[in-house]
This record gives C-alpha cells, structure tokens and sequence, in this order.
C-alpha cells in the first residue's frame, strides 16, 4: 500500500476512494479499522470512520488507531479525508485529528484544502465558497449537527487547533508547484504547521498534489487527492467493467441539506415516498419494520426519508434533544436495512453521511470495492456478491440524481 487514507464519514470516505481509483489506483475503502492485513495488490486504502461529530478525544484516538495500521501496511503518505464544506464546530475534529496526525508523523508542513471545484468548493483568499456564495451563505449555517458560519477556514481551523494556521494564496497556487512548496516551507519555518492552500480549479488542485510529493500528511476534501497517484508514477486507466444487481432498489436518506431535499421533491412526483418525522418515530406511529414492510410490498423505487427543513429539524431537537434525535434515527435506518436485506433486496442508495454511516455499520460491512462515478463525488460500490449500494453526502448529486444511481446499480454505464 503506498496511499493511507483516513476519513472522518462512510460517504466522504467513498467520495476520496473514487477519485483515487479514477485516477488509477487499486483502490479498497475499509469501514472502520481492520483487523487483517490489505490485499497485496492494493495501492490506496481508506479507512472510513465515523468520527466527524463524536468528541474529539475519541476522533482522535479512533484516527491514530487508523494510522497505525495504515503504517503497518507500508503507505508511504497518508490523507486526513473530510468534508469539502469543512463540517466541524468550534471543539473540532478536525484541528484535533490534524495534529495528532502530524504529532505522530512528525509532519513539519500539511496541507489543509477542503476543495472541491467539481461540487462548486473552491477556497479563495482562505475562505470557502460553494458555487458562488461563501460557505455561511450556502445552507450549510443551518446544517443540525456542524452549522458552518465562518467561511475563513483559516479562522475556523485556528479555532479548534493549538497552534497557529498558515495560508498559500491564490497568486502563489497559480504559480505552479514549485511556488506552492516553497510557501508551504516558508510557512512551516515560521511555526505555522497546519497550512490552508487556496484552489479554484482542478488544475490547481493537480499543482497541489504535484507540490505535496514527499509529505508526509496531507488534508483536505477529495480534490487535493487529484494529483497524489501520479506522484507514485501511477496514471490513469480505465476501470474494471461493471456488474450491477437484480432486484429491487430502496432509497433511503437522513440529509437535510438543500441538494438532497431538491432530490427528494424530484423523486416524489414520479416515485412512491414515505416520510417519517421525529414525532412518528418517537410517538411510535413508525417503527423500522412497519418502514421495511412498506418499501417491500411497494412497485418501483421507494424512497423512505426524514430529510426536513432545517426549521424542522430545529424543533425536532429542542423537543426530544440534538443527540437524542440523531441517534434515534441512526438506529431507525440501520434496522430498516437489517430487514430489508434479510428479505433480499440487493441495492441501496442512501443520502447523508450520518445515514450512509448507520446503514454501513448497521450491516457490518468491512471492505466495499469501488464501482463507476455516478455523480462527482458519488461511485457505486460493491459490497460482495449479494449486495450493491451507494453512499450519497446530502450536499452532491444531480435532482434526479436517485433515479440515474438506481439504472448504474442495475448495471448501466453511468
């Protein structure tokens, strides 16, 4: 293994495991650490954790976990994989993660890059922008478990970590490679370790990578991975051939955010749909079964949700508690894909990192291998003979974005 990869979500995770694997390498995404040795013929591992909102002590500790066994198979670098839109608060993790890696690593200069110019994240002068708006301005101030309302990712990162930030400017990136590495010394000469870099487009981010050759740490989103395989003297290829899955689809999608909810109102005109609040679940008026039985028995594409606007959710949370609620409907979605499963459905999409997360735990799903690009950011993955799925972070993905991931998973040529 020569790419050690450490992801703080299952979808995210999936998101820097199809970049990788685009770009020509053997590629295998691990959910949670393993506890044997990785296949000799890969090249990039990903290790998805479920640490992006748990107390940073405990994101922390799982990560170094991670490390070490990513060590133990070789890897020459290692990513610190998180979200293009940066999710963390105040208390972390990423700050905390971030050091403790390069603590571990004795890394002088990492580089912290969120973007993603594919998805519309670009960083410019320090502050992230999705599209044309900065991030606060995105929806992600609202989002119910990291609200963003700072788009200096400088300031943000400063904030959650001990030392002090760096920054390499737009002007230095599109100078090229060697000027991004000699301000990323630069900078780690005069203390500042954690250093974010801008990028506003795909041909930044191979500069990026180009400058990253012999770090021993890099973060950021999946873009900053766009240039490392080729820093391996690996190129790109095409991808093994595809086989899709017989048999019914189930969506089912937990993401709040506003791409997610247009998709679901999509999906709902043409496709059945059932909804379940905080207070039907809570009240009993839903259980996991009575949702499975529903999507079984019904024709076509069923798509079970508690997406809501982020007013309901607000409400939903000063009812019945933030943690409360978040777990409650972890628990809800991993019995749901218990049951269904167990009933034969062979093909699931999901949509939010914390839903894809209890979904892959929910099925003690160990190594996934990764499929065809559905969307930027989104690959269909495998996860052994009798079972397909993909993981959907609730901010990508086209309006019919479900109905186009249900035709790769039967097999068509996305």
């Amino acid at each position: 293994m020569l790419l050690g990869c450490i992801g703080d979500d299952f979808t995210g995770s999936s998101d820097l495991a199809n970049t990788l694997a685009k770009a020509g390498m053997r590629t295998v995404q691990y959910s949670g650490v393993p506890t044997h040795a990785a296949d000799a013929d890969v090249q990039a591992g990903v290790v998805a954790l479920k640490t992006r909102s748990i107390p940073a002590a405990e994101a922390v500790a799982q990560s170094l976990k991670a490390l070490e066994w990513l060590l133990a198979q070789g890897c020459e670098q290692i990513y610190f994989k998180y979200c293009s839109t940066f999710d963390s608060t105040a208390e972390g993790n990423i700050g905390p993660v971030a050091e403790a890696l390069a603590d571990a690593l004795d890394a002088r200069a990492v580089i912290v890059c969120p973007a993603f110019p594919g998805t519309g994240r670009s960083i410019y002068q320090g502050h992230l922008f999705v599209k044309d708006v900065l991030l606060n301005e995105s929806g992600m101030q609202s989002h119910p478990l990291t609200p963003m309302t700072d788009p200096d990712i400088r300031r943000v990162l400063a904030a959650q970590s001990r030392g002090s930030v760096g920054h390499v400017d737009a002007a230095t990136v599109l100078s090229g490679a060697p000027a991004i590495r000699a301000r990323l010394e630069s900078e780690a000469e005069a203390g500042r370790r954690l250093i974010v870099v801008d990028a506003l487009q795909d041909a930044d981010l191979m500069q990026i990578g180009a400058a990253a050759k012999g770090l021993k740490l890099i973060t950021g989103g999946s873009g900053a991975a766009l240039g490392l395989p080729a820093n391996f003297g690996i190129a790109s290829q095409d991808q093994a051939s595809w086989t899709g899955a017989t048999g019914k689809c189930v969506i089912l999608s937990g993401s709040c955010s506003i791409a997610t909810r247009g998709q679901i109102a999509h999906h709902k005109v043409a496709h059945p749909s059932l909804e379940v609040s905080a207070d039907m679940l809570f009240g009993g008026k839903v259980t996991a079964q009575s949702a499975a039985d529903w999507a079984l028995r019904t024709e076509g594409l069923p798509l079970i949700y508690s997406s809501a606007d982020p007013q309901v959710v607000a409400a939903a949370q000063d009812t019945y508690g933030r943690e409360e609620s978040a777990d409650r409907f972890e628990q809800f979605f991993a019995e749901v894909v218990r049951i269904l499963t167990a009933n034969g459905i062979s093909k699931l999409l999901t949509a939010g990192g914390e839903t894809s997360g209890a979904v892959v735990e929910g099925l003690s799903l160990k190594q996934l291998e990764i499929g065809p690009e559905i969307d930027p950011g989104v690959p269909a993955l495998r996860a052994g003979e009798g079972l397909v799925l993909a993981l959907k972070s609730g901010n990508f993905g086209s309006v019919d974005y479900f109905e186009k991931a249900a035709r790769v998973l039967d097999g068509a040529t996305p």
